[in-house]
């Protein structure tokens, strides 16, 4: 297996998301790696560091900082205890490197940038688990993203979750 790969995964809080990133430190991960933790954030609009980063995204994040309030506080994120100790866990016991990256906008076209811009070798993500009807209406992200990225996208579907 090729070392120093590249690996992503879109993280929105979510019981999904969570699901994705456990999965991920538990079937992908491999030593020597980069863990990117990638969140999009919606559009405020008149935000300064909206539009200060709004094509590019924030600067990497190294876990080191992300676990530091100020540095939450500034990029307005909920970072909860267990995600926060699964990033620890993967950077300890996996040795990977573990940085995190925030976009602001819309998910599908900011996820598709991040596996661009990073050159991921791999992405991973949830899946809310909508219906039929209601992807149809209200779209998908992961559906959008597993078409237009240019890497190989692994879906990880909440079990729980019921949206036939």
């Amino acid at each position: 297996m090729a070392k120093d790969r590249k690996i992503g995964v879109a993280v929105d809080f979510s019981r999904g998301s969570n699901l994705a990133l456990k999965w991920a430190i538990d079937n992908l991960i491999d030593k020597e790696d980069t863990l990117f933790f990638i969140h999009v954030k919606p559009s405020q609009g008149d935000e300064s560091r909206d539009l200060l980063w709004s094509a590019t995204g924030s600067p990497l994040i190294p876990l080191e900082e992300l676990r530091d309030p100020d540095v939450v506080q500034k990029y307005a994120i909920n970072l909860d205890a267990e995600l926060l100790g699964m990033l620890a866990t993967a950077s300890s016991q996996k040795k990977v490197k573990v940085i995190a990256k925030i976009y602001w906008g819309d998910a599908r076209d900011k996820i598709c940038d991040a596996v661009a811009e990073l050159n991921l070798d791999s992405l991973v993500m949830g899946s809310r688990g909508l219906g039929t009807i209601q992807r149809t209406f209200l779209g998908s992200v992961t559906n959008y993203v597993m078409v237009q990225a240019t890497c190989p996208v692994t879906i990880v579907k909440d079990p729980s979750s019921h949206g036939f």
